[in-house]
């Protein structure tokens, strides 16, 4: 596949993030087989896939609203704490609304 044909997604992700879901793949989705190969417990994989889940969910918003999908990805990326993500949003949506 050409670079180009590359969804934004997937683009978005990191090359650890790539690796397991190709992993993930191989395993025909199986979590319990996935945990045996990193070594790790099933909610710790089940953790891990949830924030691949956000981060593609956060990449498909990015066009829209990007400074809000930057907040939300430091969120989910562990830099800024979920509450304080949530403030910033909220005051950045305010702004937003009061600029129109």
């Amino acid at each position: 596949m050409a670079i180009e044909m590359v969804p934004d997604w997937m683009v978005n992700l990191d090359d650890e993030d790539v690796s397991f879901l190709k992993n993930f793949i191989m395993a025909s989705g199986s979590l319990k087989e996935i945990a045996k190969q990193y070594h790790v417990t099933y909610p710790t994989v089940r953790l891990r896939l949830d924030r691949l889940i956000q981060k593609i969910k956060i990449s498909d918003d990015t066009a829209n609203e990007p400074y809000i999908a930057l907040i939300k990805r430091l969120a989910v990326n562990e830099k800024v704490d979920f509450a304080t993500a949530k403030i910033l949003i909220t005051e950045y949506k305010k702004t937003i609304k009061e600029n129109k």
